[in-house]
């Protein structure tokens, strides 16, 4: 049966099947989707997904729709949720699909596609490999492609960082680390760094401070501050590291070697030129001189600055896509 959940007794009344969490309440609420399909059985639920269509994020010459909470035991079912998605998106005047896409790209969004030999690294975003193949069977292509690449030897150096430190030096510029004990007032100067940062990427669309914290407040313990850098100028941030130990290592027993980049924030403009660059330098040398023998850059748009960045010396071990339905596709 295919049925829309219009109240919270009813989500919480069905039970996913065998592998995948139920929804969790909160989360839910706080993504506030426009509407939410499941293929159910009496209690069982056997697929689902959210829809978004009243604030989505901006796509040139296209009234944008989004899928997302996606889940599905098999493809029949999966495609059957899927094609009511895009029925009711379209009829709300979506020109455009993207999915799978929580409501917008600071929530999780995007399935891992190629996943390679690599283990799942923190924090990373993980699904069923088929997954891919149920949107492509509901019509779907793909619409944006993105990578994780792993750096495995620390010594190499871009000696092009040596002019562009001493320039920012002369500049002003002072790099520092995170300060735990200031810990929520340096997550507002990142997020507030970061809205201005990331306007330009694709389907970027800003959340509000709260959410922002909500998210990157409960990693607080596993944050090794060294890891993490602040890049100053006049006492305004202007750039940032993120940067984490790769804690899966040690859930499967291992010896923690890897630390993950997850971020790489600038604020625009001409003067700041290599400051993205010279962050991952010093951040790859911090993780060395700490113990680390590998980095992973994580998550990357294939077309942003970060990926030729990470691209001199970090070879791809995961790739990720975004699927799109364009109208003319039906």
């Amino acid at each position: 049966m295919l049925s829309q959940i219009e109240t919270l007794e009813q989500l919480t009344e069905l039970q996913p099947f065998e592998g995948v969490e139920p929804l969790a309440i909160a989360p839910f609420q706080h993504h506030a989707p426009d509407a939410h399909w499941v293929v159910h059985t009496q209690h069982r639920m056997q697929a689902r997904a959210s829809l978004w269509w009243q604030q989505t994020p901006h796509y040139p010459e296209h009234r944008l729709g989004v899928i997302g909470h996606y889940a599905a035991c098999d493809e029949a079912t999966g495609v059957l949720v899927l094609q009511k998605a895009i029925a009711e998106l379209q009829a709300q005047g979506c020109t455009l699909i993207v999915g799978p896409m929580d409501g917008n790209t600071w929530r999780r969004y995007r399935w891992v596609s190629d996943r390679g030999t690599e283990p799942p690294f923190f924090l990373e975003p993980d699904n069923p490999d088929e997954w891919n193949q149920h949107f492509l069977a509901a019509g779907f292509q793909a619409f944006a492609t993105y990578s994780s690449a792993l750096n495995a030897d620390l010594t190499q150096r871009d000696e092009r960082m040596v002019a562009v430190g001493d320039r920012l030096k002369q500049q002003g510029v002072r790099v520092r680390s995170l300060d735990l004990n200031h810990f929520e007032i340096e997550l507002q100067r990142i997020f507030h760094l970061s809205l201005t940062s990331f306007q330009q990427n694709l389907l970027y669309s800003p959340i509000s401070e709260a959410e922002f914290l909500a998210q990157y407040t409960p990693i607080k313990p596993y944050i090794q501050p060294d890891l993490v850098l602040l890049a100053e100028q006049d006492d305004a941030l202007i750039g940032y590291l993120f940067a984490i130990p790769d804690l899966a290592q040690a859930k499967r027993g291992e010896a923690i070697t890897t630390a993950i980049i997850k971020t790489v924030a600038v604020l625009p403009g001409r003067t700041r030129a290599g400051l993205g660059g010279y962050l991952v330098d010093q951040g790859q040398a911090i993780a060395q001189s700490l113990g680390y023998t590998r980095v992973i850059h994580a998550l990357m748009h294939d077309s942003n600055t970060s990926r030729n960045i990470s691209g001199r010396f970090a070879q791809t071990i995961r790739r990720y896509t975004l699927y799109g339905f364009h109208e003319q596709h039906s």
